[in-house]
C-alpha cells in the first residue's frame, strides 16, 4: 500500500513537492484554501485581460524545466519559453537610460559607452560574484540542516568566510564600478527578496549575474502557465487535489504529524509537507506553542519581515510602439525611496517602479490591439504600514499614474485605462497568507538564512517538513522550488535510509 503524503499550500514550492513525491510512489494530497493554485503565482483573467498577479520574472529556467524533465515529460509541452532580448530597461531621473541585454557584445558596447574603466569593473564584479555563487550553490542552496553540526563543521565555515557576506550590496557592487546608474542597476534587485540593497548581504548581488548570464525568459501565456503546467503533470502522475480546502491545523501526535485537520475533519497521512509560508504555519496551524519548540508567537513576532509590493493591473485600450517587457525607473533619490520603505515606514514620497507588458511577447493576455499593463511598487508590510482603505488606494493609484505620466512615455495612460485591479498587502496577507503581507516572506538577513532560516524539516517533530519563502534556501521561484526540493529530500532520507537520495 502506498504511503500517504499530504502537502499543505499549491503554491509553486508545495506543486513541486507534491510533483516529486507523486512521482516517487507515494499518494500525494494536494490542499489549498483557494479555487485555484498557485499562492501568489496566481492570475487574474477579465474583460479578455490575462494578468499574473505575483512573479513576472522567469531566472534559471532550467529550475523550471528540470521538474518536467524528472518526471519523464518534455518541457516545452507544458511551459513554452522565449529568451527576452534587451532583457531589462532601467530609466533614471537626470541621467540616460540604460538597455540590458545577455548578449555579451551588445552588454559591452553599453557598458563602453559609459566608460572603459566602469566595462572593467563591471565584469571584474561579475567574476568575483559568479564565484561566490558557485560556492553558495554547492555548498549551501543546494543542502539542507538538521544540526548543528550541519553547518557549524570546518568546511562549511570555510566556505562561508569565501562568500564575503559581511558587506552590504550596494557598498559591494560601488567598489566595482563608478557610474551612480551601473550601482543602481546591480543593486536594486535585491529587491526581488524583499530586502533593502543598503543593508542585504552582498551575496544577493548573484541575482543581476544570474539575470545576465542565464538569460530572462518569457512564458507563453504569462508566469501561471506554470501553475497550469505543473497542475496537469500532478493529475496525469496520479495526485489529488483539493482546491478550495482550507486546512485550519497541522494534527500530532507523540511529537509526530499525523496530518491535518480540514472542513472540520481529520485527515490523516504518513508524512507532511507545509507549502504555507512558515510564520503563518506556525501561529495559524500549529496553534499548541509546545508542538512549536522555539517558535513561540514573541519569537514568530521577533522576526525580521520582507517588504510588501503595492500592485497595479491596468487594461489599456491602446498599443505603445517600443516598449519594453520589463522596465524599471528610480525614485529621483533611490536612497531614501529605500528609507521610506525599510526606515521611515510610509508609502514612498518618491517611489520607484517597475512596469510589466506582457503583451508584447504575447498579445493573447489582452484584446487585440490591447495593452496589458502591470506596475509593481516596493511598499512596507502590515505590521509597519497599513493605511490600505479604499481612499488611501485611490490616493497612491493617483499618484503613481502621475509619475507614469511625468517619468514614462505612457503620458496619455489615463485617457486609455479601461480595466483596473489592484493588490495591496493586505490582499497578499488574506487571500495567500502572507505573514504581515510580507510578499517574500522572512527578510533575508545574515542571522535569518541559511541554518538560521527554519529548515526543511521541523525540528521539533518528526514526519512534517516546510518549503516556501520563508524556509531554507529564501525567496524567488527557483529558489522557492529548490526549498521544495530540499523538503522532498528531507522526507525521503527519513522514509528511505538505506536509499541514496540524489535529488
Amino acid at each position: 500500500m502506498k504511503k500517504k503524503v499530504i502537502v499543505v499550500g499549491a503554491g509553486v514550492g508545495g506543486m513541486t513537492a507534491a510533483i516529486q513525491l507523486q512521482q516517487q510512489g507515494y499518494q500525494v494530497d494536494l490542499y489549498d484554501k483557494n479555487k485555484k493554485p498557485g499562492g501568489k503565482m496566481n492570475q487574474i483573467k477579465e474583460d479578455g485581460y490575462t494578468f499574473d498577479i505575483g512573479p513576472t520574472i522567469v531566472m534559471m529556467p532550467e529550475v523550471y524545466q528540470d521538474v518536467f524533465r524528472q518526471a519523464g515529460r518534455n518541457s516545452d509541452d507544458y511551459i513554452p519559453m522565449t529568451p527576452i532580448e534587451p532583457m531589462l530597461n532601467l530609466y533614471f531621473a537626470k541621467e540616460e537610460p540604460l538597455q540590458f541585454s545577455s548578449d555579451l557584445t551588445k552588454l559591452t558596447k553599453t557598458l563602453e559607452g559609459i566608460s572603459e574603466a566602469d566595462a572593467q569593473g563591471y565584469y571584474k564584479f561579475l567574476a568575483d560574484i559568479y564565484q561566490r555563487y558557485l560556492i553558495a550553490k554547492d555548498n549551501f542552496l543546494s543542502r539542507s540542516y538538521r544540526k548543528p553540526w550541519d553547518f557549524y563543521n570546518p568546511k562549511s565555515l570555510m566556505q562561508g568566510l569565501r562568500l564575503k557576506t559581511f558587506s552590504n550590496a550596494y557598498a559591494s557592487i560601488s567598489k566595482y564600478v563608478k557610474d551612480e546608474r551601473l550601482r543602481k542597476s546591480l543593486a536594486f534587485q535585491t529587491l526581488y527578496i524583499g530586502i533593502s540593497p543598503y543593508q542585504g548581504p552582498s551575496l544577493y548581488n548573484i541575482i543581476p549575474m544570474i539575470e545576465l548570464f542565464y538569460g530572462v525568459q518569457f512564458i507563453k501565456g504569462g508566469m501561471y502557465t506554470l501553475v497550469n503546467g505543473m497542475d496537469r503533470l500532478f493529475k496525469e502522475l496520479g495526485g489529488t487535489t483539493h482546491y478550495g480546502s482550507e486546512v485550519s491545523e497541522i494534527t500530532f501526535a507523540d511529537q509526530q504529524a499525523t496530518g491535518i485537520k480540514v472542513d472540520g475533519k481529520q485527515e490523516t497521512a504518513d508524512y507532511v509537507i507545509c507549502n504555507a509560508d512558515f510564520p503563518y504555519a506556525m501561529k495559524n496551524l500549529i496553534p499548541n506553542e509546545k508542538d512549536r519548540g522555539k517558535y513561540t508567537d514573541k519569537k514568530i513576532d521577533k522576526m525580521e519581515y520582507s517588504c510588501s509590493c503595492f500592485v497595479m493591473y491596468l487594461g489599456l485600450d491602446k498599443k505603445y510602439p517600443d516598449s519594453a517587457v520589463h522596465s524599471i525607473y528610480f525614485a529621483d533619490d533611490f536612497k531614501k525611496n529605500i528609507a521610506d520603505i525599510f526606515e521611515n515606514h510610509i508609502f514612498p514620497a518618491d517611489p520607484s517602479f517597475y512596469i510589466y507588458l506582457p503583451t508584447v511577447m504575447d498579445q493573447s493576455l489582452a484584446p487585440e490591439g490591447h495593452e496589458g499593463m502591470y506596475i509593481l511598487v516596493p511598499v512596507p508590510d502590515t505590521e509597519n504600514f497599513n493605511q490600505w482603505d479604499a481612499e488611501d488606494i485611490a490616493k497612491y493609484k493617483a499618484m503613481i499614474l502621475d509619475k507614469i505620466k511625468t517619468k514614462t512615455d505612457f503620458k496619455d495612460i489615463e485617457d486609455h485605462i479601461v480595466f483596473e485591479r489592484e493588490n495591496t498587502p493586505r490582499d497578499f496577507e488574506t487571500k495567500y497568507n502572507a505573514y504581515r503581507g510580507a510578499t517574500f516572506g522572512l527578510k533575508p538577513t545574515l542571522m535569518q538564512s541559511n541554518y538560521y532560516r527554519p529548515h526543511n524539516k521541523f525540528k521539533y517533530a518528526e514526519r512534517l517538513y516546510f518549503c516556501g519563502s520563508s524556509t531554507h534556501p529564501g525567496a524567488g521561484v527557483p529558489i522557492v522550488m529548490q526549498s521544495a526540493n530540499l523538503a522532498v529530500k528531507e522526507l525521503l532520507r527519513d522514509d528511505q535510509p538505506n536509499e541514496t537520495v540524489t535529488r
